[in-house]
C-alpha cells in the first residue's frame, strides 16, 4: 500500500446537504456526535495501510482545513500525510473545478510527482468501512486499468447510481451508464448471481451500481485525463469512454454496509440508525478498524435526573431533568429542565458558555451581540424537539416547539433561523430561536 496514493473528492457546493453546508465544506459536516464526514474515508485509508491522502475541495474549506490539521499528524519518520487541496486559479487553469475528473486533472501535476503505482479515488460523503488493500489487490490480480467498487441494488434505487454490465467470461465492464432512466435503465439489468448473490437476492437486486470509488493505474489515469480535456466527470464521461475503448475496467464487489449520505434525508437517517440495538448497520466500536477524529480532551458528560433511551451522547454534554429518545447528541450539547427531544440530531457546540453568558474567546472582554445575550447556547427549558437537525452553536429559547406543526416537506425560513428539508426541520448553525416560538 506504500505504492498507492489516495485522492478524496470533497464534493461541490453541497447543495443537497444545504443548509448544513452553508458555512462548511461537505466533508466537514459533523457526524455521529463527534466525527466529521471526512473521517470515514481517511480512517479507511489509514486502516488499509494507505498513508498518503489528498482531499480536493473548493467551497468553505476553512473548518475542513482546521479539522484535518489538528487530527491527522503522522510521524516524521513516515511519508504519511492528509492534505487539503483547495481549488485555485492559475494562468493555465483560470476556472474552478468543473467536475470530479476536472478537479483531479487540475492537480495532476502534483499527483504525477509521486512514485506510486495506483491512485485510489474516493468520495467524502459516504458511510462505510472498507479495507482498500483488498480493493487494490483485486485491481492488481486482474491487471485492470480501472477497478470500480460496486454494490448490487434494487430497481427503485438504481436510477441514483452509475450502472454497468459485465462480460460473463472476463468480468470486464462492457457498458457503463450514469443514472439511466426508462428503457435505458431496463437495458442495464444483469444476473447479479454471477457476483455471488443467491438466486433470491439476485432477483431483488438485478443491477450492479458503482459506489463512486475507483482504483486507476497511474499511467492510465494520466493518459485519460490528458487526452480528454473536455471530459470533466469520472462517472459520466471518463470511465464510460474507457469502457467503450476496450480498456480493462474491472469491478470489486463490496458486500458490507454502505450509505451515500449526500442528502439531508439520508444524512439524518444514517445518523439515527447508529442508535439501533443490539448492532447498528455501521459501528464505530470496531477496534480492528477504528474511525479517527480530533482529540478534544473534553470532560465526561453529566446527566442530572434524565430519562435517555436509544440515544448516543457525545463528550462534554450537560443534560438536566430532560427526556431524550432515539437521538444523537454532539459534543458540548446542553439540554435543560423540562425538555423533550425525540428523533433528533443535535450537533452540539464549539465552545462552552460561561456563567455570565459570555463565551471563551481569544479576545477576552469582547461583549456578545445583543441578540445573543439573552439566550444561552443549547436547548432552553420546557422545549420540545422532534424530527429535527440542530446545527452547532444554536441558541434555542424556553418553551419552544420544533415539531414541523404544519407537516411541511420543504421550506426556506433562513431569516428565522431554519429550513425544512424532506420534512426534517434544520436549525441553522449559530441560529437564535426566541422563547415561545413554534415551528
Amino acid at each position: 500500500m506504500k505504492r498507492v496514493l489516495s485522492i478524496i473528492l470533497g464534493g461541490g457546493a453541497g447543495t443537497r446537504l444545504y443548509p448544513l453546508t452553508k458555512q462548511r465544506a461537505k466533508p466537514a459536516v459533523p457526524l455521529a456526535g463527534k466525527y466529521r464526514l471526512i473521517d470515514i474515508p481517511v480512517s479507511n485509508c489509514i486502516n488499509s495501510g494507505i498513508l498518503k491522502s489528498y482531499v480536493l475541495t473548493q467551497f468553505n474549506s476553512t473548518s475542513l482545513n482546521r479539522h484535518i490539521n489538528s487530527t491527522y499528524n503522522f510521524s516524521r519518520f513516515t511519508e504519511g500525510f492528509v492534505e487539503v487541496l483547495a481549488a485555485q486559479q492559475t494562468p493555465e487553469n483560470p476556472s474552478w473545478f468543473q467536475g470530479t475528473a476536472d478537479a483531479v486533472r487540475k492537480y495532476l501535476w502534483l499527483f504525477k510527482e509521486w512514485d506510486v503505482d495506483e491512485y485510489v479515488i474516493l468520495s467524502g460523503d459516504h458511510l462505510y468501512s472498507m479495507d482498500y488493500s483488498l480493493f487494490v489487490q483485486r485491481h492488481r490480480d486482474t491487471n485492470a486499468d480501472i477497478t470500480i467498487s460496486v454494490v448490487p441494488v434494487e430497481e427503485e434505487k438504481a436510477t441514483a447510481f452509475g450502472l454497468m454490465r459485465l462480460d460473463d467470461k472476463t468480468g470486464r465492464v462492457i457498458e457503463f451508464k450514469e443514472k439511466p432512466k426508462g428503457d435505458a435503465l431496463t437495458s442495464m439489468q444483469v444476473d447479479t448471481g454471477s457476483l455471488g448473490l443467491t438466486p433470491e437476492q439476485a432477483k431483488i437486486k438485478p443491477y450492479i451500481a458503482s459506489m463512486g470509488i475507483y482504483v486507476f493505474k497511474k499511467d492510465v489515469m494520466i493518459d485519460l485525463l490528458e487526452a480528454n480535456l473536455e471530459q470533466t466527470d469520472f462517472g459520466k464521461e471518463i470511465i464510460p469512454e474507457a469502457a467503450k475503448k476496450n480498456a480493462n475496467v474491472q469491478t470489486y464487489l463490496f458486500d458490507g454496509y454502505w450509505e451515500d449520505i449526500g442528502t439531508i434525508g439520508a444524512f439524518y437517517e444514517a445518523n439515527l440508525a447508529l442508535t439501533k440495538q443490539p448492532d447498528p448497520l455501521f459501528s464505530f466500536y470496531n477496534e480492528e478498524a477504528p474511525i479517527y477524529t480530533r482529540s478534544r480532551y473534553l470532560p465526561s458528560s453529566k446527566l442530572l435526573d434524565c430519562q435517555i433511551t436509544e440515544s448516543i451522547v457525545g463528550d462534554g454534554c450537560i443534560l438536566k431533568e430532560c427526556q431524550v429518545h432515539h437521538s444523537v447528541l454532539g459534543v458540548r450539547s446542553r439540554i435543560t429542565k423540562g425538555c423533550v427531544v425525540r428523533d433528533t440530531l443535535i450537533m452540539g457546540a464549539d465552545f462552552y458558555q460561561k456563567e455570565d453568558g459570555s463565551i471563551a474567546t481569544d479576545r477576552p472582554g469582547v461583549p456578545l451581540p445583543d441578540e445573543l445575550a439573552g439566550i444561552p447556547i443549547g436547548i432552553g427549558e420546557n422545549t420540545t424537539i422532534q424530527k429535527a437537525i440542530i446545527d452547532k452553536n444554536a441558541r434555542i429559547g424556553k418553551n419552544v416547539q420544533i415539531i414541523n406543526k404544519d407537516h411541511v416537506e420543504e421550506s426556506n425560513k433562513e431569516d428565522e433561523g431554519f429550513y425544512i428539508r424532506n420534512g426534517i426541520v434544520v436549525i441553522l448553525k449559530n441560529a437564535v430561536i426566541p422563547d415561545g416560538m413554534v415551528i
